[in-house]
């Protein structure tokens, strides 16, 4: 974050490329996170939908579809 969200999410792109992180929830929640950041909320909120889809723990999952929701048309970008 230092050197701000695109920086940040040129770092996250590049690990998606790792096989081993393919369905790790935490890759999609913190490029949502970024992408937030960024003003581009219609791909946040694919990223949060997605991390949701990966995770087991009913509250991260109720907590991460709430962040997708806020990226719908007319909400304020989610804060993270």
């Amino acid at each position: 974050m230092a050197l701000g969200p695109a920086t940040g999410l040129a770092l996250v792109d590049a690990l998606a490329a790792e096989p081993a992180l393919k369905d790790y929830h935490l890759l999609p929640s913190v490029r949502g996170d970024l992408l937030a950041k960024l003003g581009r909320v219609a791909e946040a909120r694919v990223e949060f939908e997605r991390a949701a889809s990966l995770i087991r723990n009913e509250r991260e999952r109720t907590l991460l579809r709430d962040r997708a929701a806020a990226c719908a048309p007319g909400q304020a970008p989610p804060s993270g």
